[in-house]
């Protein structure tokens, strides 16, 4: 099975769980503290601002929005399915299908106003970042479903670090143009990683019976 059991998985959903509550309740009322954290966040993100910067920022801003994010696991599902991996394919569009709707009203629970300088095609409440939260899960599905797929370990800690190092840089880029604050890119990537713990134990438990469908009777799971 290309997901596995993993006995620390309730722990990663608890502490990721505590920390995207904390910080959706701490935003929500307003706390000074979460105040404090995104000022500083903000200056120092922004300190460097050049127009170099803001045209790689939008560019990245860009290839990691939410419209992309649904292009790219497409394509990933459809590399996938190709592979006959078409259980992992259907798992990873209703990963993005499923996050997004948990992204949605996470979003309108919390009510965040976005920040006073965003643009005025950033509509929408702040937190959780949606750029952020769906690059994380497109990016969750290259890390465990295909990275595992490459022979050479160099060469699969080389992809890691790069899927790192672009979620770092996609998270950068929404508070540097103003279209977030730092709590909001935190809080989409807890969020995100909240739940694909739950997304990976239902995968654990269903694909087993799912492979024994017709149409996904020679699919590697």
């Amino acid at each position: 099975m290309i997901i596995k059991r993993d006995p620390s998985r309730p722990y990663k959903l608890v502490i990721s769980g505590l920390i995207t509550l904390i910080l959706a309740i701490a935003i929500k009322l307003n706390w000074g503290f979460i105040n404090f954290l995104d000022t500083i966040g903000v200056g120092v993100v922004q300190h460097w601002s050049s127009n170099f910067w803001t045209s790689f920022f939008t560019i990245v801003s860009f290839i990691a929005s939410p419209k992309m994010d649904v292009v790219w696991m497409i394509l990933l599902a459809f590399i996938l399915w190709g592979c006959r991996a078409r259980i992992p394919a259907l798992f990873s569009l209703c990963l993005l299908v499923g996050g997004d709707a948990l992204g949605f009203i996470v979003k309108h629970l919390v009510g965040r106003a976005r920040p006073a300088l965003h643009l005025a095609k950033d509509t929408g409440y702040s937190f959780p970042s949606g750029h952020v939260l769906g690059t994380m899960l497109v990016l969750s599905i290259i890390w465990i479903i295909l990275v595992p797929m490459i022979n050479e370990k160099n060469s699969m800690w080389i992809v890691r670090t790069i899927l790192v190092i672009w979620l770092i840089l996609v998270m950068i880029s929404r508070v540097y143009l103003n279209a977030h604050f730092p709590t909001d890119v935190v809080g989409a990537a807890t969020l995100a990683y909240f739940w694909l713990q739950i997304a990976e134990y239902l995968y654990v438990r269903y694909a087993p019976r799912l492979a024994q469908a017709k149409l996904f009777q020679r699919s590697n799971y």
